[in-house]
């Protein structure tokens, strides 16, 4: 390549976002040069792949103050990226104008994370981000989450998830930002016809409004890929992600009452619950109680930088299950928790909750074959770690001795 080459687009609305100075120094010996509306080249020879590598790639992590979202941004920011997280504080504790997490990861990365209080229903906000920044990708968390909350209240459930991600698509469409790692679950999947679970399982099949809207979400990427030959999305279905970040600084810190299984008995370990409510011990599994496929969640997003390296290979759209392709019962978690924690856990037998199925467990080998990707952490690993967390925030984020 010549002198005064014309490199591309990406370099230069880098050169813009950089202050648009007339030369931009890369390393000792190699300068972009910006004149006008093009780029010329002044130095070593780079390929656009090691260019890339130069510069960290902005991300867009919607729902990043949330217990994975931030576990995502802590990978992320480990991997040479840019993160730019927007959150509505609907799972997420406010520390100023910030979420609590990510101030939190700021201070053990010792790092600065730009963070933007907006909501994905808000399109004209969204809109203004994008302007302001020139996105590589999205990953996209932002969602209620609660099998039982959805039974009750459907519409909301359709309305925040399914609307706001119609939002985020069109406003990556509108503005050319066609990579996408979505945060969907193995709850598409309805009441499993067969174990373990792999992708070709049937979908659509889901017991409650919350898979239901996964699976809509999941429906709507895919036709508009299939639309739009230059989009990449990879579709993650997660199973159960318990657990935290080895630091004991940031973990899932439920507001109200916890929907999910280990956070509840988390805070019965900790004495901020007084007994934890088995939904059903009547199922067709070993002890009688639901079967499910527990994750640790810095697993679950490395799983996500995997996903980040898969979109450019110009993947199409692609779904992976990350799970461990083992499942354990209500009652050996609480047996595990009780290991983890040195503490009883008391619990009582009640009804099955409606929307609730036996058993879950994943088969994970595409992950490990296509992103090259595996859980490593066990279940021992998964509760201590929880365990370190809730016992240095008794209360979550909002009232700790950990910060």
């Amino acid at each position: 390549m010549e002198r005064g080459t014309f490199i591309s687009k990406e370099v230069n609305i880098w050169l813009q976002e950089s202050g648009d100075p007339s030369v931009n120094e890369l390393t000792d010996r190699t300068y972009f040069c910006h004149y006008r509306h093009f780029s010329f080249f002044s130095g070593p020879v780079l390929s656009r792949d090691s260019f890339g590598e130069r510069m960290a790639q902005k991300v867009l992590v919607t729902g990043g103050g949330g217990y994975i979202g931030s576990h995502c941004v802590v990978e992320l920011i480990e991997a040479g990226y840019h993160p730019v997280v927007v959150d509505n504080f609907s799972n997420a504790v406010r520390e100023g104008d910030v979420p609590e997490s990510i101030r939190r990861i700021e201070k053990f990365l010792d790092t600065s994370i730009e963070f933007h209080e907006l909501d994905l229903l808000d399109q004209p906000a969204l809109e203004k981000l994008f302007k302001k920044h020139s996105f590589s990708a999205v990953m996209h968390f932002a969602g209620l989450k609660a099998v039982g909350e959805s039974v009750e209240r459907p519409l909301r459930y359709y309305r925040v998830n399914f609307t706001a991600s119609m939002n985020l698509l069109e406003v990556m469409q509108a503005h050319k930002v066609h990579n996408l790692v979505f945060s969907s679950s193995a709850t598409v999947y309805g009441d499993p016809q067969r174990l373990p679970i792999d992708e070709q399982h049937p979908v659509g099949g889901c017991t409650n409004p919350y898979g239901q809207s996964k699976y809509f979400i999941e429906e709507m990427i895919k036709d508009h890929c299939k639309a739009e030959k230059d989009w990449n999305a990879v579709l993650l279905r997660y199973f159960n992600p318990i657990g935290a970040h080895s630091s004991g600084l940031i973990g899932e810190d439920p507001q109200g009452i916890p929907n999910n299984l280990l956070p509840y008995v988390a805070q019965v370990a900790v004495g901020r619950r007084e007994c934890l409510s088995v939904y059903g011990n009547d199922y067709d599994t070993l002890d009688g109680t639901g079967v499910r496929d527990y994750i640790h969640v810095v697993d679950l997003a490395k799983g996500h930088i995997a996903a980040m390296k898969k979109l450019k290979d110009g993947c199409g759209c692609k779904v992976y299950n990350l799970g461990t392709g083992t499942g354990y019962s209500v009652l050996q978690m609480v047996k595990a928790m009780e290991k983890a924690s040195g503490k009883e856990i008391k619990y009582k037998i009640a009804p099955r909750r409606e929307g609730d199925i036996a058993s879950c467990y994943a088969d994970p080998r595409l992950a490990d074959k296509e992103l090259g990707w595996k859980a490593e952490f066990d279940l021992e690993r998964m509760c201590e770690d929880l365990w370190r967390w809730q016992s240095k925030n008794p209360k979550g984020f909002s009232d700790s001795t950990a910060s």
